[in-house]
């Protein structure tokens, strides 16, 4: 059982890798650009708050329900998820309310269709339509979500 255990959290830290490299690759920050998030920006009939992928857009990270680490990086419209031990990527787009259109490498669909049910500068929140309701907090500029594994390779 010992190697499962290994081989699971080498396939976690490989994971993480992958979402730290997406987050460096995609630029998670702004540069003082807002053309592209300005368009993607758009206010749901009657919400009266900003819950455009500009307002998502970035590291968020929580525990599922069953305590287990989430982690989500949005930049732009493209969006990576870690949670449970799958890898997800996909799209946000606005469809009066934003919703998440993920795929996972392993086929898992525990996660692959969300929608943003409210979010702030610090926290959000995802309803999935396989069940699951996940809070997410913002992570700090910069800094990568907690829990991933340490020494990982740095690009």
């Amino acid at each position: 059982m010992g190697d499962r255990s290994v081989h699971k959290r080498v396939r976690m830290s490989v994971a993480a890798a992958g979402l730290v490299a997406a987050l460096a690759l995609t630029g998670c920050g702004s540069d003082g650009d807002d053309s592209a998030s300005d368009k993607a920006s758009a206010t749901p009939a009657g919400s009266g708050a900003e819950t455009g992928s500009a307002s998502i857009e970035g590291a968020w990270s929580g525990k599922t329900s069953d305590g287990k680490s989430i982690d989500l990086a949005v930049t732009g419209t493209k969006v990576v998820l870690l949670a449970d031990g799958h890898a997800c990527t996909g799209e946000v787009a606005d469809h009066g309310k934003l919703m998440l259109s993920l795929k996972c490498a392993d086929g898992n669909t525990d996660r692959t269709m969300g929608t943003i049910e409210s979010s702030t500068d610090k926290s959000l929140v995802i309803s999935w339509d396989a069940g699951a309701k996940d809070t997410l907090s913002k992570s700090a500029a910069g800094a990568l979500p907690p829990g991933l594994p340490s020494g990982l390779p740095t690009p």
